[in-house]
């Protein structure tokens, strides 16, 4: 079994007087496929921003990498993970200055990488086309691309192929399981997706109501939840 890479104890998010994440125990191990899944404001996005540090939780403790970031993580700590959302958020600009953005704020040389990523998602031939006039899926492509480019340690996806046709899906799909396979990229996925949470993940986690329901290796959890809660969501009984 793989080491733990993010560990969470007792944790809470609250924003007000609302709690919208309470997870009680949690571990992320290094080199997994780790799909979230669970109806809308079940707290999936939620505990996202806080596994990129983009806030930090109310309560509780999170570790990253046998560091506690529960008030803030460093900064070479948090240049090893990276996120895309369902929404590509591009910059003004080409498609490859889009993708090479990530390594000239590091102060990187844009290099081989950015044209090799450019082929491995399918844009080379669109490299100096305006990033915002691209299709949905193409734009999820390019955001894609530049989380990829920097070799990040996790990547972090929120319903990276939410209404995109079947081509893009599987395009991104084949792209995050061979980032997973060939560099061990730790990949946390939030998905409404069941169908795309069985074909992607190794461990499937169930959120409701901000809690933690069950979290299983993927054959158990498809075929024998623990929680009663855990069979009616895979039955399509609980509203996405």
């Amino acid at each position: 079994m793989s080491k733990p890479l993010y560990q969470i104890q007792a944790l809470q998010q609250k924003y007000g007087p609302r709690t919208v994440l309470d997870v009680n125990a949690l571990e992320v191990r290094e080199n997994e496929i780790l799909a979230l899944v669970g109806p809308s404001g079940a707290g999936k996005s939620t505990l996202l921003r806080l596994l990129n540090f983009i806030e930090p939780p109310s309560v509780g403790t999170l570790v990253f990498r046998d560091q506690d970031v529960s008030a803030v993580a460093p900064l070479e700590l948090r240049r090893q993970v990276t996120t895309v959302f369902q929404r590509p958020l591009l910059l003004r600009g080409t498609v490859v200055e889009n993708i090479a953005f990530g390594l000239r704020l590091r102060g990187a040389h844009v290099n081989a990488n950015v044209s090799a990523m450019l082929e491995r998602v399918g844009l080379e031939k669109m490299a100096h086309a305006p990033a915002r006039k691209l299709s949905g899926g193409e734009m999820q492509r390019v955001a894609l691309a530049r989380a990829l480019v920097i070799e990040p340690r996790v990547l972090l996806l929120d319903e990276p192929t939410a209404n995109l046709d079947p081509y893009n899906v599987t395009l991104i799909e084949e792209i995050v399981r061979e980032q997973n396979k060939t560099r061990g990229v730790t990949v946390v996925v939030v998905t409404h997706n069941i169908f795309q949470a069985k074909r992607l993940a190794q461990r499937v986690g169930l959120l409701l109501n901000g809690q933690l329901i069950e979290i299983a290796d993927a054959a158990a959890f498809f075929n024998a939840p623990q929680d009663p809660r855990t069979a009616a969501f895979v039955r399509g009984e609980i509203v996405y």
